[in-house]
């Protein structure tokens, strides 16, 4: 295992345990190291909500630079306590890189509750030699319990390096439909295409004909294909969008290349959230930092 991981993973959870609870880990820790049987493993991970809530972790930049640091996309920010504490206890043992630990790694599945089924999820990324798990983390994108889901499709840089683009696809999608925020999907800046651009936009078609919403997340899916799709689209939802809509639609015709459009709407908005939209698209922040302001700036607004 990475030690600078495993130092990590202790350097966040140690300071937020309660003395009983820290003595729990120390110990559960030494035993995991020096090799447990399969049901005792499975025991562990299991007492460890005994010991731990699942408060959320709030950490600070310094703690958040620190994860990225050992390994790159790792963001726990979202994480709870129980969670951080069963992943600590997954990366303690000595043996992750090898088939004894495949196999008992496996088996924790079997039985784990919907938090155990998480927390196993968020330690995938952490993992040496983590495309044995390709399968896994795909049963994880086909759970039907938006926890479970969201514990691989967001903030989990798993999926970005391992899947294939059928795979990454349906994730993006999955994603989009159950209304989820497609800016904590890690790569989609990098792993657009014009094969999830298309399928994007179809759903899009669906959902207008059905008169449904269509969530503004979806302007992160398009590249410059199908740009007169994207440009029609855009055309047609324009008139009568909120102004987060119409930033996001702003930021999705950038990402299309649509740049000369941008620049028509800049000629005429008087929205000066949709004025910053398209400034930040001029400007080449399109982003899925830029949406994820967008949202932030949003929610904000309106506390």
């Amino acid at each position: 295992m990475n030690d600078q991981t495993t130092a990590t993973l202790a350097q966040l959870l140690e300071p937020r345990l309660s003395d009983a609870a820290l003595d729990f880990w120390q110990k559960s820790q030494r035993e995991v190291a020096a090799g447990v049987e399969r049901s005792r493993f499975s025991a562990l991970i299991s007492m460890a909500s005994r010991h731990a809530k699942r408060v959320p972790l709030r950490l600070t930049e310094a703690e958040l630079a620190a994860c990225e640091s050992a390994k790159p996309g790792w963001r726990a920010q979202n994480w709870n306590l129980l969670e951080l504490l069963r992943v600590a206890l997954i990366c303690a043992r000595e043996d992750v890189g090898e088939a004894s630990f495949a196999e008992d790694f496996e088996s924790l599945f079997v039985y784990a509750d919907e938090g155990e089924t998480c927390a196993l999820y968020r330690a995938l990324a952490l993992l040496p030699a983590a495309e044995r798990f390709v399968w896994r983390a795909g049963e994880g994108c086909r759970s039907n319990m938006l926890s479970v889901f969201s514990a691989i499709a967001l903030d989990n840089p798993y999926p970005v390096k391992h899947f294939d683009d059928t795979g990454w696809n349906q994730l993006v999608i999955k994603t989009l439909f159950l209304e989820l925020p497609l800016h904590r999907i890690i790569g989609l800046d990098e792993r657009r295409s014009a094969e999830l651009t298309r399928i994007a936009l179809d759903l899009a078609d669906e959902r207008e004909s059905a008169g449904r919403t269509i969530a503004h997340d979806l302007w992160l899916c398009l590249d410059s294909s199908h740009a007169e799709r994207s440009l029609a689209l855009a055309e047609r939802l324009w008139p009568d969008a909120d102004s987060v809509t119409r930033s996001a639609i702003v930021l999705g015709l950038a990402r299309a290349e649509q740049h000369t459009q941008v620049q028509r709407l800049a000629e005429t908005e008087s929205d000066i959230d949709v004025a910053h939209a398209i400034d930040a698209a001029l400007g080449g922040k399109f982003d899925q930092a830029q949406f994820a302001r967008l949202v932030t700036d949003k929610s904000e607004s309106e506390t």
